[in-house]
């Protein structure tokens, strides 16, 4: 059965069309928000979209994509920082709906998606950079963050022009427009 469900999200036509739907799906997730979220769940949900926020604010001020091995920042703690940050981002929508099921279906939904993904990549990576991506993934866990290594200097870097060469503040925009006018809607429209 897990292979089944691991095929489906590596199946290149299921992945195409996923990422052709996507805008549609969160138009869809916007109105059943509109819906369905209630004040009091906005801000404990926002706070946990700001924590992935800024997990992958800084997975942004580090990472210099297909260039050179990233070992800096929170890559120093966990080789899938990014895509940690986007669990709690989106966790914290998901909250807003204040249903156990549906927050359930999402774990799982983004376990599946996650493992995947990141199967895939470090392959690519693994070809792109050879033995020292190798040797980093020897050293450093794939999702769960080694709190030993959170003294390692390395981890405090931080770079602004590389936050904005990978867009990292349009990222953050994008968070705060959501949550504003989330918040705008139901404080004053419902």
């Amino acid at each position: 059965m897990l292979d089944v469900i691991h095929d489906f999200f590596n199946h290149p036509v299921a992945r195409k069309i996923f990422l052709k739907l996507r805008y549609v799906l969160f138009l869809a997730v916007l109105l059943l928000l509109a819906r369905y979220a209630e004040v009091s769940r906005l801000v404990p949900a926002f706070l946990v979209s700001l924590f992935g926020e800024a997990i992958q604010l800084w997975s942004f001020a580090s990472l210099v994509k297909n260039e050179q091995l990233t070992a800096r920042g929170p890559y120093v703690l966990v080789r899938n920082p990014m895509y940690l940050g986007r669990f709690f981002l989106i966790l914290g929508v998901v909250l807003l709906f204040g249903n156990e099921y549906i927050t359930a279906a999402y774990v799982v939904f983004y376990y599946f998606y996650m493992v995947n993904r990141v199967g895939r990549e470090e392959k690519r990576l693994t070809s792109l950079l050879g033995q020292p991506y190798q040797h980093y993934c020897d050293r450093v866990n794939r999702f769960l963050p080694s709190l030993g290594k959170l003294f390692d200097p390395a981890v405090r870097y931080f770079n602004w022009r590389v936050l904005y060469r990978n867009n990292g503040h349009w990222n953050f925009l994008a968070m705060l427009l959501f949550y504003g006018f989330l918040a705008e809607y139901l404080l004053y429209f419902r």
